[in-house]
C-alpha cells in the first residue's frame, strides 16, 4: 500500500500546478487597492494581527469558489464606506494564461464574475478556475463545531471535483424548502410530491459524500500518523439513514427513510432525514494505546488542529488528483499553537513532494524556510504590503 506521502509525490509529478501571476484587490475587507504581482513560488505575508494577512488570502481563494472561506456575507467583504469590492488576476496554467474577476455591489446586491473580460452566465460553471486550499487558523473549528460546518467544507470540496455535484446541490436545496413550506402548511400531497423531487438529488449528494470519505480515509490516517508521531484516526460520513444493505442502494434507502420518518416531520415541520441532517466524523486515538474517540467531543486543541490539518492536506490530494496538478496553498499562520515537533512534521508533509505555489501568513518571519527558501518576504501593515522584508 502507498503511503500518503508517496501518493500525494506521485500525482503532484503528473503536470505543472496552477499559479497566480497578477492579483488586483480594490476595496475588500481593509485593503482601498493592492496591485501585487506575485512570485512563481509564492510569497511570505508577515504582519502583526489585524494588519491584513488573512483578507489576502481570503481575496485570493474568494477566486476560487466566489465566497469568503471565513464564512462572512459578499456585502461584509467590501471595505467601510464603499459599495462596491473587486478582485483581478491572471492565471497561468497549461502553458497558458487566463484573466479572471469577481465583484459585489452591496447596492442591488449583484455579484458579477468575468473570465476573460466577459461576464459568466453561471457563477458556479467558473469556480474551481485554479484549485486551491485553505489552511486556516480556526480549523480546529471544523473538527470540533456544528455538523454544518463539516457539510459545508464537503460541499464546497465535492463540488470542485465531482462532476455536477452543484447542480445535484442546488436542486436538493431547491426542493427541500418547497418540502418543508408544504410540512408547515399541513399538505399531504403536495408533501408527497416533493418527496418524490428530493430523492433522487439527496440521493447522489449522499453517495458522493461517502464515497469521498471511503476512498480517503487511508491517506487521511496516514497523514495524522504523520502528523501526531503514529496516533491513528478515520474519517467516516454519518447518516441517519438505515444501515446499507446488499443491492440496497441510496434511493432506496432514502426513500424508506422519508417515509418512516413522515409523522415526525410533519409533526416538527420540518425534513428530519437527509443529507442536510448528516455529517462527517472523525475520529482519533486521544490517548496512548486507547481506541480511537469522536473529536467532536474528546481530545485536546492540539489534537483536533492535527486532525484539521490531516482533513485539509486529503482535501489537496483531492483537488490535485481532480485537476491533475498542485493546487495553490493558503496557509494563514499554520505552525500556530502547535508544538515544535508537529509543527516540524506538519512543515515537511507541506513541503515535500508538493510543487504548488505557497502564500503563508506569520506574525513574525519563519525558521522553516518552504521550497528551499524560494518564498518572497513582504511585510503588510493596515491593508499596505509595504518593502520586502
Amino acid at each position: 500500500m502507498q503511503t500518503a506521502s508517496s501518493t500525494s509525490i506521485q500525482v503532484a509529478e503528473r503536470a505543472e500546478p496552477a499559479s497566480l501571476h497578477r492579483l488586483l484587490i480594490r476595496d475588500f475587507r481593509n485593503f482601498r487597492e493592492l496591485r501585487l504581482d506575485l512570485p512563481e513560488a509564492g510569497a511570505m505575508i508577515i504582519g502583526p494581527n489585524g494588519s491584513g494577512k488573512t483578507n489576502l488570502l481570503e481575496a485570493i481563494y474568494y477566486l476560487e469558489v466566489f465566497r469568503s472561506f471565513r464564512g462572512a456575507r459578499d456585502s461584509d467583504l467590501i471595505r467601510f464606506g464603499e459599495d462596491v469590492f473587486r478582485i483581478e488576476a491572471t492565471i497561468q496554467r497549461d502553458g497558458g494564461t487566463e484573466e479572471l474577476a469577481a465583484a459585489f455591489q452591496k447596492t442591488g446586491r449583484r455579484k458579477k464574475v468575468e473570465r476573460e473580460g466577459a461576464e459568466v452566465d453561471r457563477i458556479t460553471g467558473a469556480i474551481g478556475a485554479f484549485g486551491a486550499v485553505v489552511f486556516d487558523l480556526d480549523d480546529a473549528g471544523l473538527v470540533s463545531g456544528s455538523p454544518g460546518r463539516r457539510r459545508r467544507f464537503l460541499d464546497i470540496l465535492l463540488s470542485l471535483v465531482v462532476p455536477g455535484y452543484v447542480a445535484d446541490l442546488q436542486r436538493y436545496r431547491a426542493v427541500l424548502a418547497q418540502r418543508n413550506e408544504a410540512l408547515r402548511a399541513g399538505r399531504d400531497e403536495v408533501v408527497d410530491a416533493w418527496t418524490e423531487g428530493l430523492i433522487v438529488p439527496g440521493a447522489k449528494l449522499m453517495a458522493a459524500r461517502d464515497g469521498w470519505a471511503r476512498r480517503r480515509a487511508d491517506g487521511f490516517r496516514g497523514y495524522h500518523q504523520q502528523i501526531s508521531g503514529g496516533a491513528g484516526a478515520s474519517l467516516e460520513y454519518e447518516t441517519s439513514l438505515s444501515a446499507p444493505q446488499e443491492d440496497v442502494g441510496w434511493e432506496m434507502r432514502f426513500r424508506s427513510g422519508l417515509e418512516a420518518s413522515r409523522t415526525r416531520d410533519f409533526r416538527r415541520g420540518f425534513t428530519t432525514v437527509g443529507p442536510h441532517r448528516d455529517d462527517l466524523a472523525i475520529r482519533a486515538e486521544v490517548d496512548s494505546d486507547g481506541p480511537e474517540r469522536d473529536l467532536r467531543s474528546f481530545g485536546s486543541g492540539g489534537q483536533k488542529r492535527t486532525a484539521a490539518i490531516a482533513l485539509r492536506l486529503t482535501e489537496a490530494d483531492s483537488l490535485r488528483e481532480a485537476n491533475g496538478r498542485d493546487p495553490v496553498y493558503l496557509l494563514d499562520d499554520v505552525f500556530a499553537e502547535l508544538d515544535r515537533e508537529r509543527a516540524e512534521r506538519v512543515f515537511r508533509l507541506l513541503d515535500e513532494g508538493r510543487s504548488g505555489q505557497v502564500f503563508f501568513t506569520a506574525p513574525k518571519p519563519a525558521d522553516m524556510p518552504f521550497r528551499d527558501g524560494a518564498l518572497a518576504r513582504w511585510r503588510i501593515s493596515d491593508g499596505a504590503l509595504l518593502d520586502h522584508a
